[in-house]
Order: structure tokens, then C-alpha cells, then sequence
């Protein structure tokens, strides 16, 4: 065999996996047709959030005066540099994970990977060149692309996807977005920080629909104290790209709408690349359109496995990378855990920002428990009133019965780095008393979780 594991596929799933493979020993190969650490460092995660700091950066020198700091001249967004700053942020990324690659003795091979038997896979280079590699173990890994509706097909210029939306040349003057999860919701805020007149368009009765519902209401009394125009129990009906700017037709609930903008950006989620990778002529198992795996990632065909998102799991690149660890140690004979799904943090990068694991209040109480829930608003944080940033919640779900932690739900500033905290509580079951009682410090934004889960048992001091 030319290799012990061949990953098709560098993005998180694929890149951490074929490290942690050569930590444990293994000769490892990474097929990677496009660009290395894949689509959520390249075009997704860390371009995207390095766009949001961009339009934070902005939006703090326009309101620089409230915090004591005087401006002599205009302010004005410049989308063209903060664009090249976020593919050098990405370009940069990208070249550490070649570093690693070459730090573990990983062998790269430039090309698109097609299973031809469980353990050799057919290269072919982008000028056409064609090799037969083998290896004891293949792992598929790879990704998912922008998902298309039949009404919204992307034309790459006026009907884009996230990949255009990253690397616009010229700031629009309005932009409808379509979708509302955490891509839309991100890109109408980055865009609509800078000016961009957007119109946020969702097909369900609440803003990021997965997120706790009183979350998804403070995410949309923000957008709209912003003056973006939100429409929720809407869907796009058509859109006509004839003339200078695109007729949108819009199913409202107070009827059909004519919108026009001159971008109408798609972020309807993702679609699995699973096309034209050998798994149909070796008879590998799929459902709804991803690829059945067992709680190691093995398919239905001994020596083949799966991670990331083309497997039922949510498409999150930590849960990729998980996978991916999971998987190869399964392999290397180790004696890994399988993945809680239920314990999966999960962030919006919007602003304020959105975090979340576990349980909603719904969910909790359409599961049978009997909730005990508490709330403390960042309206009572000290840390927040002087940081500025005062909107928003710590919500924490309680078992009322034995305590447990079943959910929580936060929206406000910097709250994506406050949720780790909360992950860790429910993998080591810590009760809502031992975390009222756990000292956290003074003055920061996750004295607010402290104080939530003492608001759950009537011990709230700061409200």
C-alpha cells in the first residue's frame, strides 16, 4: 500500500484527522483538489469572521465620540481592503496548515479523488494527469458547497452565493439575503454594517431558527433597532436579473412583494459533495443525501469512512474535527469515545453574537422535563455597560428535578467565547447549584452565567 490512511479532503475534518493519523504513527496522503484547509478556512469560518471584525472595527470608529474618543474627518468603509485583509487572514491560515502538513511527514496530493475500490482511489490533476493510489484505510472528507434552490439558481453575479460574497469587488447599495441561519444572518449584518441597504429574508417564523426562540427575538429587534428590513414567513418566489437590478418576488404573509437590489445573495445552507466520488460503483450507503456511518465513521464498505459534512451530523467545522479524531484513533486501535451529539456548541458571529448548547426551553418541555430556567441580561452587567454592548442574555435550561444542565442559550457581545465554559458543565453533569456557587470574576461578561443559574433558584444578587 502507498499509504496507511488516504484522507480525500483537507478541510477541518480532514486536515486534524491526517495530524492526528501521523501523530499516532501513520503514513498518511491529503487529496485536495482546490485549496488547502478547505472551505471553512478558505471561504467560510475565517474569511467571514475576519469580515465581521472589519465592520466592528467601523462601526466602533463611527461611534467612537460615546466612548471619549474625538474623529477629525469622515469615516467610510473601504469593502475592497477589508476584503483583501480577509483572504490574507485566510491565505495565512492556509500556509500554517501546510506548515503541519510538512511538520507530521503528511504527503499531499494535488487533484480530485474517486474511490475505485476500498482501498484505492483514482487521482486526477487539474491538467488532466491520472494516478492510482492505495491505502489500507480512505477517508472521505469532502465538505459540502452552496446549496441551490430551483427558483434561486446562482449566476455568480447578480444571484450569489457565500463564495462571491466574500470577495465582492464593489460595495453594493442593497442586497436581499435569503436565509437566515448563521451565513445569512452573518452577511446581512457584515454588509448592513457597512451601508448596504439589506432586506433579510426567511422562510420560517423566526430569525435563526435553530437558536432558543427568545434568542432569535432579540436577534431580530437588533437587526431591526438597526434599520435592517426583516422578513420572516417569507420565501422567494422568483427573481427577474433582466434589468440593472433584480425584481424579487417575495411571499410575504401579508402577501406577494416586488423587491429590488442589486445583489440577491443565497445562504439557503449546503449541499454534501458526494458526486462523481466512486461511492455509487462501490456500493456505499447513503441517506438523504449524505453518506450512512456508524458511530466510528465506518461505512457499509470495510476500509471506507466518512466525516465531516457528508454525514448526518451537524455541518459545523468542530464537529468535522472531532470526527475526523475520532475516526483515525478508532483506526490506529485506540479506544476513542463516540461523540456526544447532544453536548455540540454552536455560534453565530452576528452582532451581538449568538451561542448556544444543548436544549431549548421548548424542546426541554416537549421532551418531558420539567424546566427551571434563568436569565440574567447583559443590561446588568457591569463588564457589558462599560464594553458598550448591553444587549442581550445568558439563558440557562434546568432539570427541575435533579439540576441538570439541559441548555444554554446566549446573545450578546463576545458570548462565542463564553459558551466553552457551559459545554464543559454538561460533559462533567455539574448542576445548576454548583454552578451558581462556582466564583467566577469580577467585572467580566460571564459573571452573567453565574448569575443566570442563580436567578433559576431565586439567588440572583445583581437583579
Amino acid at each position: 500500500m502507498d499509504f496507511d490512511i488516504l484522507i480525500i479532503g483537507s478541510g477541518p475534518g480532514g486536515y486534524v484527522a491526517a495530524i492526528r493519523a501521523s501523530q499516532l504513527g501513520l503514513k498518511v496522503g491529503v487529496i485536495e483538489k482546490e485549496n488547502i484547509g478547505g472551505v471553512c478556512l478558505n471561504w467560510g469560518c475565517i474569511p467571514t469572521k475576519s469580515l465581521l471584525k472589519s465592520a466592528q472595527a467601523y462601526e466602533y470608529a463611527v461611534h467612537a465620540e460615546s466612548y471619549g474618543v474625538s474623529i477629525t474627518g469622515p469615516v467610510t468603509p473601504d469593502l475592497g481592503k477589508m476584503v483583501k485583509r480577509s483572504r490574507d487572514v485566510a491565505e495565512g491560515m492556509s500556509k500554517g496548515v501546510q506548515f503541519l502538513f510538512k511538520k507530521n511527514n503528511i504527503t499531499v496530493i494535488e487533484g480530485f479523488g474517486k474511490l475505485k475500490s476500498a482501498n484505492e482511489v483514482e487521482v486526477i490533476a487539474s491538467n488532466g494527469e491520472q494516478k492510482l493510489l492505495s491505502a489500507q484505510h480512505i477517508v472521505l472528507a469532502t465538505g459540502a458547497r452552496s446549496k441551490e434552490l430551483p427558483n434561486l439558481k446562482q449566476d455568480g453575479k447578480k444571484i450569489i452565493g457565500y463564495r462571491q460574497a466574500l470577495t465582492l469587488e464593489k460595495q453594493p447599495e442593497s442586497m436581499i439575503v435569503v436565509g437566515s441561519g448563521a451565513i445569512g444572518s452573518e452577511f446581512a449584518n457584515f454588509y448592513h454594517s457597512i451601508g448596504t441597504k439589506v432586506t433579510l429574508v426567511e422562510f420560517l417564523p423566526t430569525l435563526v431558527p435553530n437558536e432558543d426562540e427568545e434568542v432569535s427575538k432579540a436577534l431580530e429587534r437588533s437587526f431591526k433597532k438597526a434599520k435592517m428590513k426583516i422578513l420572516t414567513n417569507s420565501s422567494v418566489e422568483h427573481v427577474d436579473t433582466s434589468g440593472d437590478l433584480c425584481k424579487v418576488t417575495i411571499k410575504t404573509p401579508k402577501g406577494e412583494e416586488i423587491h429590488e437590489a442589486e445583489i440577491v445573495l443565497s445562504a439557503v445552507g449546503v449541499t454534501p459533495n458526494i458526486e462523481g466520488i466512486g461511492l455509487t460503483e462501490l456500493g456505499i450507503i447513503t441517506e438523504k443525501g449524505k453518506i450512512k456511518v456508524d458511530e466510528f465513521y465506518r461505512t457499509n464498505v470495510p476500509g471506507v469512512y466518512a466525516i465531516g459534512d457528508i454525514v448526518g451530523s451537524p455541518a459545523l467545522a468542530h464537529v468535522a474535527s472531532a470526527e475526523g479524531i475520532c475516526c483515525v484513533e478508532k483506526i490506529a486501535g485506540l479506544d476513542p469515545t463516540p461523540i456526544d451529539y447532544g453536548n455540540i456548541p454552536g455560534c453565530t458571529y452576528t452582532s451581538p453574537e449568538i451561542s448556544s448548547v444543548g436544549l431549548t426551553e421548548s424542546k426541554a418541555i416537549a421532551a418531558g422535563y420539567e424546566v427551571n430556567v434563568g436569565k440574567f441580561p447583559f443590561t446588568a452587567s457591569g463588564k457589558a455597560s462599560a464594553a458598550g454592548m448591553k444587549d442581550g442574555f445568558v439563558k440557562l435550561v434546568f432539570d427541575a428535578k435533579y439540576g441538570e444542565l439541559l441548555g444554554a442559550h446566549m446573545i450578546g457581545g463576545n458570548v462565542t467565547e463564553m459558551i466553552s465554559e457551559l459545554v464543559v458543565a454538561r460533559k462533567l453533569e455539574i448542576t445548576g447549584h454548583e454552578l451558581l456557587k462556582t466564583i467566577h470574576p469580577h467585572p467580566t461578561m460571564s459573571e452573567a452565567i453565574m448569575e443566570a443559574a442563580a436567578a433559576a433558584y431565586g439567588e440572583v444578587i445583581h437583579l
